[in-house]
């Protein structure tokens, strides 16, 4: 197992090999992330009238696990089962630094060390990060806990990409990218064809490249098409650790202050301070539930000079102080 590479991963090594893939399963994982990335595989075998693949899903207690739907999902196998797998991906959702406790991390470090490749779905990226195992490989992971991971592993090399794969590390930004994903795998291992009758079979009309953004485009999630205005948002999106003044953004965009007021004004109904500070609590909201990160490590991670003002300013818009927000959490 320790020459394959990701593109030899699900090839077959003989006419009669079936290629075995594992599921390991985190509490709170996304249902839609594991569904698109094994039903690819149940529609290969059908469409090719033979078994390709077969797949063991399995959890750290060997018992059913909680998506995070609220739904439980029966496991097949137990965690021997993983180490009879040519790759193993690691599926999570929210919550993720919750549920990687000491013995996932230890499951997860045995498999590698038996030359089984290792992948990770949506937020089980954090897991392998944690683990030590992608040392100085380029990774994704969806892209809400982008900016946590860049908090707490400054020296990897997040991207905001569908998947990733270097070297014999694959990573998913989950999702529906699950389904790009391991389309891209099928390809590699049994042509393009087949991954294309996949893809028509569940009504995707087009495999996406690795390198497709995450995010719909600014324009459509604004419901705004002005280009100076959406370069200002977008602007704002880049820059919330260290917010710029109203002054600098405006002269970014080769706007006075009060057009760039009554741009806001007009198509978004929000004075652009406003708009810049609910996206900076956004984000602090994001990181007070899904990390342990200090509060005030939060504050300034989020562009706030210090605890008191960030807290003032979280309560005035949520209700509640942030202390509060992850007691509740």
């Amino acid at each position: 197992m320790k020459g394959d590479t990701i593109k030899d991963m699900l090839k077959p090594r003989s006419e009669l090999d079936t290629v075995q893939v594992g599921f390991l399963l985190l509490n709170d994982f996304s249902l839609l992330a594991f569904s698109a990335a094994v039903e690819p595989l149940r529609a290969a075998n059908r469409l090719r009238e033979q078994p390709l693949f077969s797949w063991v899903a399995t959890h750290i207690s060997d018992a059913s696990v909680r998506a995070s739907n609220g739904l439980e999902v029966s496991i097949n196998s137990s965690l021997d089962a993983l180490f009879k797998c040519r790759l193993v991906l690691i599926c999570s959702g929210t919550n993720v630094e919750k549920h990687t406790d000491k013995a996932t991390l230890a499951i997860v470090r045995r498999l590698e060390r038996n030359g089984i490749t290792i992948g990770a779905v949506c937020s089980g990226t954090y897991v392998l990060a944690k683990a030590g195992m992608l040392g100085e490989r380029r990774c994704t992971i969806h892209w809400e806990n982008i900016d946590a991971m860049r908090e707490e592993f400054p020296h990897l090399e997040i991207t905001t990409d569908l998947f990733e794969i270097d070297g014999t590390h694959i990573t998913c930004s989950g999702g529906t990218a699950a389904l790009d994903m391991m389309l891209h795998l099928i390809s590699q291992a049994h042509g393009a064809k087949l991954a294309a009758e996949i893809s028509e079979t569940f009504i995707h009309d087009r495999i996406r490249d690795s390198h497709d953004r995450q995010r719909i485009e600014l324009r459509s999630r604004l419901g705004v098409s002005h280009p100076k205005l959406l370069m200002v948002v977008a602007n704002m999106e880049a820059n919330l650790e260290e917010p710029l003044s109203q002054t600098e953004l405006a002269e970014q965009a080769n706007l006075s202050t009060r057009q760039l007021e009554r741009l806001f004004k007009k198509y978004m109904q929000i004075t652009p301070t406003r708009h810049y500070l609910n996206l900076r609590l956004a984000r602090a909201r994001y990181l007070l539930r899904q990390t342990s990160m200090s509060i005030l490590s939060v504050a300034l991670a989020c562009g706030f000079i210090s605890a008191s003002h960030f807290s003032k300013c979280y309560r005035e818009t949520y209700g509640c102080t942030p202390r509060a927000e992850r007691e509740t959490n």
